[in-house]
């Protein structure tokens, strides 16, 4: 059957590489677009493209709308948002905002609006700031989802989240306890204020440390914020090293934040350790558990299969197998059987899975695959 484009589609190709920089937010194959976003666009790729077992039928027009371009975790999510569509028979458009705020969000999202897209799948540089954007493309009837970082309720259908909140907070604690061998100063590198990935995950943290007596001789001396921007995570590094010279781990739960705080430790050969959330191909050079690397362990999930399961998840949206309905149940593909279960900010999601630890006995294995 035949699949019915939209007239209008944007060309460039997308860069997923995991071995370009990211600094400036100008790499990744951005282009010079009004919308201040990169895009791809594929091609109707056949009629029996949908035949991997996800029940969506493919065709229409998907975009997915990352927090910036240079992010690499984005990048490979947004490569896997595209293998999906593109085997479905439907055209993928990859956005990257040429900085990780909200405006730069807005700004694609009311182009996606014109370009009359099937949906909207976002990672959040806001929790709320793009409540108005994306409610005018429901409006306009463009299904919207969200992963990596969600947005309010009112702004979404349903969110598709990598891992539980809790168990996230639950693994980085317990590195922090770990590490620090029980007591000490410690602090975190996040991306943006902003973010609501990195606060719920900040603040299950916090959760955690207070609720049981076992982590009562830590002390979190402070939240610092690089924007998921290299130079600034590695400024934010820095200055926490000088402010707190008796600090003795650091946890940055932001793919950015981690690479750049590992290369200052182990540059500096500091003695303060790291752990929270990178990429295997990023922080191989710095897993160890000797001095001479900066941390020992981290964890993550597969960004390409976030990706994956946000496309699975927008097909589905689009052609009605759900709504995002508390209840609801979809295959996607060779994924397997998801469900949309209740969130804790009165929405809906879905889970990935649970977080994984990548440390010296595996990292080497890991490290081609993402």
């Amino acid at each position: 059957m035949k699949k019915k484009l939209l007239s209008v589609l944007l060309c460039t190709a997308m860069v997923a590489t995991l071995a370009v920089g990211c600094g400036g937010g100008n790499d990744g194959g951005s282009d010079s677009n009004a919308d201040s976003g990169s895009s791809t666009a594929s091609s109707d790729s056949g009629d029996d493209a949908d035949s991997d077992g996800g029940e969506s039928s493919g065709g229409g027009t998907y975009a997915i709308v990352t927090k910036s371009a240079g992010n690499p975790f984005n990048e490979k999510t947004a490569e896997g948002f595209q293998e999906v569509i593109e085997a479905a028979g439907g055209t993928a458009i990859v956005k990257h905002p040429e900085s990780a705020t909200a405006d730069a969000q807005v700004s694609v999202i009311q182009s996606l609006i014109s370009q009359g897209v099937d949906s909207i799948c976002i990672a959040a540089n806001d929790e709320n700031a793009l409540q108005a954007a994306l409610e005018e493309a429901m409006d306009a009837g463009i299904k919207v989802c969200c992963e990596d970082s969600k947005t309010n309720p009112d702004s979404r259908q349903v969110f598709v989240n990598q891992a539980g909140v809790q168990e996230i907070g639950q693994a980085l604690m317990d590195a922090v306890l770990d590490i620090s061998g029980g007591e000490g100063q410690w602090a975190v590198l996040s991306a943006t204020s902003q973010a609501a990935n990195q606060n719920a995950w900040i603040d299950a943290m916090k959760e955690v440390m207070e609720s049981d007596d076992k982590y009562s001789g830590l002390e979190l001396v402070e939240v610092a914020y690089g924007d998921d921007e290299p130079q600034k995570s590695t400024d934010q590094t820095q200055a926490l090293l000088a402010k707190y010279p008796d600090l003795k781990v650091i946890c940055a739960p932001t793919t950015v934040g981690i690479n750049a705080a590992a290369k200052v430790l182990q540059d500096e050969k500091s003695s303060v350790k790291l752990t929270g959330l990178g990429l295997p191909s990023e922080m191989a050079e710095y897993i160890g558990d000797d001095d001479d690397h900066s941390c020992p362990y981290m964890y993550l999930w597969n960004p390409i299969d976030l990706g994956r399961l946000g496309a699975y998840t927008s097909m589905a949206l689009v052609d009605g197998t759900i709504t995002g309905a508390e209840g609801d149940k979809f295959t996607a593909g060779d994924m397997g059987d998801y469900e949309v279960i209740a969130a804790d900010d009165g929405g809906t999601e879905m889970i990935l899975g649970a977080p994984f630890k990548f440390d010296a006995s595996n990292i080497d294995e890991w490290k081609d695959v993402y």
